[in-house]
């Protein structure tokens, strides 16, 4: 689980003892329902995800103006933020605001695309699958990590840099393609194909844990899945590889 806290400017100190108790009921709440608690502490009940709008202003301007990796590491998971119980419209002026900044720095954009690069399909010379050796995962890869992580972190980088509005990933894609100088329809239309698919493979590899009593993991193996998916999934790896390459051109990355 990911999550925070966006406050009215007028709270004061003591206020943050209400806070803290919404936001460990809701953490322990998400947790017993299988969201497990975030390993980074990224989570409401972190008092640094507790803030007043106008503190929330500073981490942003700071994050776009420093690129440092630290800060692209919370930018690929606050500017995803979407609001849930917003009856004061905090969120909008703050998610204004940041599309904005992300719009007029190019520079930052550049890390952006440099820090989605690092993310790649588990795929090698001659269309074999790179897969783990050794240790509790032996001969599987990553599904989510290797294969839905990149779509996710170029559909951000595409939106971010035309300052689009959409925080979903497939609304990303389709916003990017309807925007001039944006993603192409076609490129799209064939990243939205590979997620889904990609995502229903993840999905099923899990169900079928839970149902033989097991934890669900991100870890596959390619005797799991039948020839002509490995043949799809294998298509959608090239997919995003083509399109990594394509982004990183655009934006230069190799400099960053």
């Amino acid at each position: 689980q990911d999550n925070a806290l966006l406050i009215a400017d007028h709270m004061t100190p003591e206020d943050d003892a209400y806070f803290a108790a919404l936001a460990r009921c809701v953490n322990d709440g998400l947790d017993a329902c299988g969201y497990i608690y975030c390993p980074g502490e990224v989570m409401a009940n972190n008092p640094q995800w507790r803030q007043p709008a106008a503190k929330w202003r500073q981490y942003f301007e700071h994050w776009i103006t420093r690129p440092d990796p630290k800060a692209l590491m919370l930018a690929s998971v606050f500017f995803d933020l979407r609001p849930l119980h917003d009856p004061a419209n905090l969120f909008d002026p703050l998610h204004e605001q940041v599309l904005k900044l992300c719009r007029e720095n190019k520079i930052f954009i550049a890390y952006m695309a440099s820090n989605a690069l690092k993310h790649r399909p588990p795929l090698g010379f001659f269309r074999k699958f790179v897969l783990i050796h050794g240790g509790e995962h032996d001969h599987t890869f990553d599904i989510k990590h290797r294969g839905i992580v990149p779509v996710v972190d170029l559909a951000r980088v595409y939106a971010l840099s035309h300052g689009l509005p959409e925080v979903n990933t497939l609304e990303r894609l389709k916003a990017a393609a309807a925007e001039v100088g944006g993603l192409s329809k076609n490129g799209a239309a064939k990243l939205v194909d590979a997620l889904e698919f990609i995502g229903a493979l993840r999905m099923r590899h899990q169900a079928e844990q839970l149902r033989r009593g097991e934890a669900a993991d991100n870890f596959i193996s390619p005797e799991e899945i039948s020839p002509l998916e490995r043949g799809h999934l294998k298509d959608a790896f090239v997919l995003i590889n083509t399109m990594q390459e394509s982004l990183g051109q655009r934006y230069q990355a190799g400099r960053f």
